[in-house]
């Protein structure tokens, strides 16, 4: 057996702090590193701001770069023209630049950057022909698949003995998209960036902020009804409780309020999220009801991994249908069947490393240039 050669150092430039990273951060990056380090790879975080940031000031870093002997740079979801200039610094002294990209559309970065990682089909087709061969789909990995409903409630849900549901967001709602009240057999809970249950002060200035934020006092009245709704829970998120949370409920629903945006040229904001919350609820067995998305309308085959629903009747007859209990544990358990593969840790990183390996060749070639 000849010498092991010394690992690649690849260097990230985050959107976040690595101490508090927003879900992209965990789950491209850091989520990633054992996997790169398994395959001979050095990560390191050569950038990391204090507040989360897209477009940082990079502009000094192409000389520390250049002298600590990085071979490959990877920029996530930061952009600009500051990440532009470097990521072109970079390939002209030879080393590999890769831009992760999960929610936008960005052509400078792409062109810029020698290999782009998506994370998902419909967001790679975005953009302009001339790219799409730069460009690599690497999905959201499911974080803790260990983690899956083994206790399945056996009734179908009364105003006395509601079924649950949860839907888990990055935002604090003020409101349950599409469905606005649940029916009456159906109580959810709504994880998401609210204050932890303990901090009340921080809880009811936040409720105090919100309430002065509305436009009208329609808005007022319906924020009112919202944080008064006995069947609506609000959750603050944390790593652990998110996962007990869903494995605790009987339904996953991902409702999103598809109103079109001003955008000219660019498709809304909620038509290119990735697949993450639709495949972390499958992976722990739970049935799900959602908004067809592009993202989603890949992953979910109708009445045998989930549901989607367009409308509030929509909605309420895919419900209907999962008050069966039969049903709701064959869908969830063929749900996580279907994406643990296919969505998992270890395929990402793989498809992710494939990149890697892609530019150490083209690098290679540079170098005996």
């Amino acid at each position: 057996m000849g010498p092991i050669a010394n690992p690649v150092k690849i260097g990230f430039v985050l959107a976040s702090n690595s101490r508090r990273p927003i879900p992209s951060t965990r789950i491209a990056v850091l989520n990633i590193f054992p996997f790169l380090r398994a395959a001979n790879f050095q990560p390191e975080i050569v950038f990391e701001p204090q507040e989360v940031t897209e477009t940082p000031d990079v502009s000094r870093l192409a000389p520390r770069l250049l002298a600590e002997g990085f071979k490959i740079i990877f920029f996530q979801k930061v952009h600009g023209p500051r990440a532009e200039q470097l990521a072109s610094q970079l390939s002209a002294a030879g080393i590999g630049t890769i831009y992760g990209v999960c929610d936008q559309v960005n052509a400078g970065m792409v062109a810029a950057t020698s290999a782009t990682v998506a994370t998902s089909e419909f967001l790679k087709s975005l953009y302009p022909p001339a790219l799409q061969c730069k460009i690599t789909v690497v999905h959201d990995g499911i974080e803790r698949p260990e983690i899956f409903k083994t206790q399945w409630e056996t009734h179908r849900g009364s105003p006395r003995r509601p079924l649950h549901a949860v839907l888990v967001t990055s935002f604090a709602l003020d409101s349950l998209p599409v469905l606005r009240n649940p029916p009456e057999w159906l109580t959810v809970s709504i994880v998401g960036r609210y204050p932890p249950s303990g901090q009340l002060f921080r809880r009811l200035r936040e409720v105090r902020w919100k309430l002065i934020s509305q436009r009208s006092w329609s808005e007022r009245v319906d924020y009112m009804r919202f944080l008064a709704n006995p069947r609506l829970r609000c959750i603050a998120w944390d790593p652990a409780g998110v996962y007990e949370t869903m494995r605790h409920a009987d339904i996953g629903i991902i409702p999103i309020d598809t109103q079109p945006e001003c955008q000219p040229h660019l498709p809304p904001d909620w038509k290119i999220k990735s697949e993450n919350r639709l495949t972390m609820k499958m992976s722990v067995g739970l049935p799900v009801v959602a908004t067809p998305i592009p993202s989603y309308e890949r992953v979910i085959e109708e009445g045998r991994y989930g549901f989607l629903a367009q409308s509030r009747q929509d909605w309420i007859s895919c419900l209907t249908v999962l008050r069966d209990p039969d049903c709701r544990r064959a869908i969830g358990s063929q749900a996580r069947a279907s994406v643990l593969e296919r969505y998992s840790k270890e395929k990402q990183a793989e498809l992710l490393i494939k990149v890697l390996h892609g530019l150490q060749v083209g690098l290679a070639a540079y170098d005996t240039f």
